[in-house]
């Protein structure tokens, strides 16, 4: 027993390590955002998908590349337009001449990572094409189902909705991002030091993988055996209790949010060089993980209240469990 504790210490020391690298590696081209890519760490480590939102040129596309780049996996760019198609995503089966018959002819989607640049600029339509595919790791054309890579990963990138010429995505398709990310303006000194790296710094393209590509679902299996003590998953179910009966909102966490907030915890407590999950892990992805999940109510909407201010009420109403099982 001693000695396969010890492995495992070793194991999760060594996950803590491989976050730090990468963590370290996107600071060389994208400044003042470790929270961010700490953040989007944990969601490529849960199996999950990233959205990225904020207003237009604050590294929300420099980001996503950067963590492609950083674990050496096969990634592709899909730039979403409003004249963008449902094939163009996931692909088509086109006439062969010299066969005879129709061949498949992979879309955008097919790759380890995919970056969904401005996806709230394409088509509702469009932005359908990707439910299967974030869902079940598979996309079906013409009633032939054709698997995706593993590992299979989606951060996409939006402006916020009220910027004109973009397409609020549905509800069913935030709910399929483990993670909402905003970005947020840097501070003084991250700009300076942006200017400066202008012209002396790394640029994206030239950052090289500090990451083996079989890493990741090596990562992945580690953060499923972090330990989640049976009052910690309490205190999970109590919060998404809280949130189905808050007064100002008409749609509260799902129980898909709340295994969702359990996947992220594990990996956030990984990334701490832990084997078990604390409170603090999950009151600090309440945020990123349920904000984008919850609908606010109309008469809260009106008033003008804040999907953030509602969530600090929720924490404030459930008890905080204490110890460690």
């Amino acid at each position: 027993m001693a000695t396969q504790q010890t492995t495992g210490d070793a194991a999760i020391g060594r996950f803590a390590t491989l976050f730090d690298a990468v963590v370290a590696n996107v600071a060389q081209v994208i400044q003042g955002k470790e929270e961010a890519t700490r953040l989007a760490l944990v969601a490529i480590a849960s199996e999950g998908h990233l959205l990225l939102e904020d207003v237009p040129g604050v590294g929300k596309t420099t980001l996503a590349k950067a963590l492609a780049r950083s674990f050496g996996l096969e990634w592709r760019r899909i730039q979403f337009t409003p004249d963008l198609l449902p094939s163009d995503v996931t692909g088509a089966s086109v006439w062969d001449r010299n066969s005879g018959t129709f061949t498949f002819r992979p879309g955008g989607i097919f790759a380890n990572v995919v970056l969904g640049d401005e996806i709230n600029r394409a088509s509702p339509k469009t932005q359908a094409a990707l439910l299967e595919a974030m869902e079940e790791r598979q996309v079906t054309v013409d009633a032939t189902t054709y698997k995706l890579p593993v590992p299979f990963l989606v951060i996409a990138t939006q402006n916020p909705a009220e910027h004109e010429g973009t397409y609020p995505l549905p509800e069913s398709q935030l709910d399929r991002f483990l993670l909402r990310v905003r970005m947020g303006y840097p501070d003084r000194g991250a700009e300076i030091a942006m200017l400066d790296h202008q012209a002396h710094g790394v640029s994206v393209d030239d950052l090289e993988p500090v990451v083996a590509p079989d890493a990741v679902p090596t990562m992945v299996a580690l953060a499923n055996r972090i330990h989640v003590a049976a009052p910690l998953k309490g205190y999970i179910v109590d919060l998404a209790a809280a949130t189905r009966r808050h007064p100002s909102l008409s749609l509260g966490m799902s129980p898909r949010a709340a295994l969702a907030l359990q996947r992220a915890t594990r990996a956030l407590a990984a990334s701490s060089g832990r084997d078990y999950a604390t409170p603090d892990d999950i009151k600090s992805l309440i945020g990123p993980v349920l904000a984008h999940r919850m609908v606010l109510s109309p008469d809260a909407a009106i008033s003008g209240a804040r999907m953030s201010d509602i969530l600090a009420e929720v924490l404030r109403s459930v008890p905080v469990p204490s110890g460690r099982s």
